[in-house]
Formats: C-alpha cells, sequence, structure tokens
C-alpha cells in the first residue's frame, strides 16, 4: 500500500535523485583532492631526488650542510655534470652515490614523515640505501608495471600500502629511488571522506525533510478533496473543499469540483423537489378520481349523478393525462431525444398566428393585444416555437390584470432573432425571479393555482429554447407588469 502512495512516490524519488547527485559530487571532490595530493607529493619526491643526486651536498632543509660546490650550467640536467665527471669511472660514480646517500639519510635522520633512499646497480643488486629505507625494497623494472606509470622521461611512480616512491635511471644502468610515508595524507584524505560523508549525509537529511514537506503540503489539497468526495457520496451534498490556494493546479481543480458539487447539490435539490410536486400534482386527481367513485359506490343514485360522478372523474383523468404528457415531453427533451426541425421561418408569422389563437382569451378577460411584428427570420422547428410563444402569451393574460394589454415585437439583431412578449400584470417578486422557470414553481398569491395549469408550461419553454441554442429570460416589476424575451438563433448568416 506504502509503494502506491503519491506522496512516498514523490520522496523515494527526490531522495534517489538527492543520492545520485551528493554520491557523484562526493566522489568526484574525493578523487579530485586524492589526484592532486598525489601530484603534490610526486612533485616533492622528484624535487627531493634531483636535489638530492646534484653536483655538490644535498640541500638542507634545516639551512646545515657542508660548503656549496660547483653547480652545473643552468642549460645542463643534472645527470648530464655527473655523466662530465665520471664518464667512464663506474667505480667513482658508485662512491658518490654511497656518499650522497649517506648525506641525505643523515639529513633525513630525526625528521617527521622523513625521506628514504635506495640505489641499485644495472645488475639489480643494491648499491646503497638510506638508513630510515624500509628493508627489501623492490627495485621498479626498466617498463614498469601496471601499478608503475612510467612518464617519458623514464621516471617511474608507484605506490607500495602507504609508502609513495619515485625512481629515475642515472649512468651506467643505475637506478635511484626516493619514497616516503603517506600515512599522514592518507589519514587527511580519510578525514575528508570522513567530511564529504557527513556533509552529504546532513544535506540529504535537510533534503528528505524539506522534500517530505513539501510533498505532504502537495498532497494536502488531494486529501481534502478525497475526503469531501467521501462525504457527499455519503449524502451530505452541502460539503466543498476549502482551497485557500486557487492559484494553483489543484486549488483549479479544487474550484471546479466545488462547482461541480453546487450543480449536483442543486440538481439533487431540484429532483427531490420536482418528485414531491410531481407526486402532489399527480395525487390531486387521484383523489378526486377515488373519492367520486367511492361516492357513486356507497348506495344506489340516480343516472344524472352517475354522469356527474364520471363526469368529474373525467376531468381529473384529463388532467393527471396532460400532466403525465408535460413530464414524458420535459422527461425527452432532458434526454435530447426531441430532435428539433433546422428551418427557415418567419418569426414573426409564428407569433402573429398565437395570438390570434389566444386573441378570444384575452377579450374573456379584457386584454388588449398589441403587436409591432416585422418579418423576422429564425432557424429551428417552427411548431416547438409557436408552443413557446402561446405559453408565454396565456400565462400574459391569465396573470393580467383586468382591462390590461400585453405588447408583443419581434426584431433582429447581429444574427440573433429576439421576440419579446410584455404585460401589465401584478409582477414578479424580486426572490422570486430565479426560480419561476423551475418545474412546478408557482410564485405564492401572485401566481395562484389555476384551472387546468400543472406549474410545468415555463419549464418545457426553456427546455424547448435552450434544444434551439437559444435562451429565455423575464424582468419583472411587482405592480407594472411582466416582461419575457426570447432569443433563438437568426436564419441570417
Amino acid at each position: 500500500m506504502i509503494f502506491k502512495s503519491i506522496r512516498w512516490l514523490l520522496q523515494a524519488w527526490h531522495s534517489l535523485i538527492l543520492v545520485v547527485v551528493l554520491t557523484g559530487f562526493g566522489v568526484t571532490a574525493y578523487q579530485v583532492a586524492r589526484g592532486n595530493q598525489l601530484r603534490r607529493i610526486d612533485q616533492e619526491l622528484q624535487q627531493r631526488l634531483i636535489t638530492a643526486f646534484r653536483p655538490g651536498p644535498p640541500a638542507d632543509p634545516h639551512g646545515h650542510g657542508g660548503p656549496p660546490r660547483e653547480r652545473p650550467p643552468p642549460d645542463r640536467s643534472p645527470n648530464e655534470g655527473k655523466e662530465g665527471k665520471h664518464d667512464h669511472d663506474p667505480s667513482g660514480w658508485r662512491a658518490h652515490m654511497r656518499e650522497v646517500i649517506a648525506h641525505a639519510g643523515a639529513l633525513e635522520a630525526g625528521q617527521t614523515n622523513a625521506f628514504y633512499y635506495v640505489v641499485w646497480q644495472q645488475d639489480g643488486s643494491l648499491l646503497a640505501s638510506s638508513p630510515g629505507a624500509p628493508k627489501d625494497v623492490p627495485m621498479p623494472a626498466e617498463t614498469g608495471r601496471e601499478h608503475e606509470p612510467v612518464d617519458r622521461s623514464g621516471a617511474i611512480t608507484r605506490t607500495r600500502g602507504e609508502l609513495r616512491e619515485f625512481c629515475l635511471c642515472f649512468p651506467f644502468g643505475d637506478r635511484a629511488l626516493v619514497g616516503r610515508s603517506m600515512a599522514p595524507d592518507l589519514a587527511a584524505m580519510h578525514r575528508l571522506a570522513l567530511w564529504l560523508f557527513t556533509a552529504g549525509a546532513s544535506v540529504l537529511a535537510f533534503g528528505m525533510a524539506g522534500g517530505w514537506w513539501v510533498a505532504t503540503r502537495a498532497i494536502r489539497p488531494i486529501e481534502a478533496i478525497s475526503a469531501t468526495a467521501v462525504k457527499i457520496a455519503g449524502g451530505d451534498l452541502a460539503q466543498r473543499i476549502n482551497a485557500s490556494d486557487t492559484e494553483s493546479e489543484l486549488g483549479r481543480l479544487a474550484g471546479v469540483l466545488n462547482s461541480t458539487f453546487a450543480r449536483l447539490e442543486g440538481a439533487f435539490t431540484h429532483q427531490v423537489r420536482f418528485t414531491a410536486d410531481a407526486s402532489h400534482e399527480l395525487r390531486t386527481p387521484v383523489s378526486v378520481i377515488l373519492s367520486q367513485t367511492q361516492t357513486a359506490l356507497s348506495r344506489e343514485r340516480s343516472a344524472a349523478e352517475y354522469r356527474e360522478t364520471l363526469q368529474a372523474c373525467q376531468r381529473a383523468a384529463q388532467r393527471m393525462r396532460k400532466l403525465i404528457e408535460s413530464l414524458l415531453e420535459l422527461a425527452r427533451l432532458d434526454a435530447g431525444q426531441e430532435r428539433m426541425k433546422q428551418e427557415r421561418f418567419d418569426l414573426s408569422r409564428v407569433a402573429r398566428e398565437c395570438v390570434e389563437l389566444v386573441r378570444p382569451l384575452a377579450a374573456e378577460r379584457g386584454v388588449e393585444m398589441r403587436c409591432d411584428l416585422t418579418g423576422v427570420e429564425c432557424l429551428g422547428d417552427a411548431e416547438r416555437v409557436s408552443q413557446v410563444v402561446t405559453n408565454l402569451l396565456s400565462n400574459a393574460i391569465h396573470f393580467n390584470r383586468e382591462r390590461g394589454e400585453v405588447r408583443v415585437t419581434a426584431r433582429s439583431e447581429n444574427g440573433t432573432a429576439f421576440l419579446t412578449i410584455a404585460d401589465t400584470g401584478v409582477g414578479i417578486p424580486p426572490e422570486d425571479l430565479p426560480h419561476i422557470f423551475e418545474r412546478f414553481y408557482r410564485v405564492d398569491k401572485s401566481r395562484s393555482r389555476i384551472q387546468g395549469k400543472t406549474g410545468l408550461g415555463l419549464a418545457i419553454c426553456k427546455a424547448i429554447v435552450e434544444a434551439h441554442s437559444g435562451a429565455i429570460e423575464v424582468t419583472s416589476q411587482p405592480g407594472v407588469g411582466s416582461t419575457f424575451e426570447v432569443r433563438l438563433p437568426s436564419g441570417s448568416a
């Protein structure tokens, strides 16, 4: 389970990168320091050997020694000076070498980290060695071994345990070696390695702690999202994600999810209310039918009474059928099963036909119908648009005042067709305007139940208009009237 955690995966990857980087840096730094130290020791050994076998006494690091002898010219190497003095006298050359070794060994006696010298003859026999030289020092091969690199001058450097040695070839095939112990240098390198390890471990621990903090902070919004989703799945739809950092990716995700949860809560609330309202609307006609039939069956009645009972049942059944048909129509519109025709038609002509259809109803209530309808081309289903216009006109007449007025206008603007229906009725309170298109919603008092009305007319109008990629809006002022505006796509390019 722990290996599937995003936090642990981030931490493991971060730690792996740190370990690789710190290890690479530490190893590189140690190798560079070790190489520099070996080069410094080799240069020191070479300088010691050349100085010791230069014509004249070796240099005394403490300022002691015999009187200086004649030095070779600057353009001649130490070997050239020796060859010039003992060109044909091997015994003299080797006697001189013993003298130099003895003098150099005396100078090194009693010093810390002292140098030692060893000289071999051409046949491999030991010619001389300083008192501090280890026993049985092997003579380097002419070409060197794998661990004894040879440079262009024939010099050989090698490491034997804690000893570092430098060897040169002299006249008559003799070889001289100088060396010293690297114990202090190795101890210093060990201290450097320990320091690098300690520093790397400290940086690794600090980096892992920082990585854990960053990973925890990055995962925290995900945990909040998960916890909120669990609560919502349990039925608490009012829960929201507390997203303080709205600029980050997870903050924006939390904002989107909160918006989704809000719509989900609204849809669920509407669904619950819709179910309750539908049940209530269906219960009323069913109750009428049951009441009428029970009354008729309670005793023998006359034919007229039976006829009256059947007529009441018929009215209740018709109302129930109308409600069920409206519900089915809404369900088909919501599911996208009602295909809207895409035909060009004159919106003004459709509106004028609807006005003529409801004009008798307006005459009964003394409502005057005024039209300002110019030719407006529209794209859509003329029959469905006619249903919307008829429903809006019926509401404008029913909820108008006596001898009121209904104004119908149509216009086209920027590729959109506008149809406006305004009445001089009692108006709609501001707190009810956001809910006016909800199913079964009725405004108290000013929108009382009217015979034959199901409370689904405006909801159906909105669904039809939105199926045409249009929009419907309402503005109202209590005591003045209401204005419904329908916007549909125009047929013009």
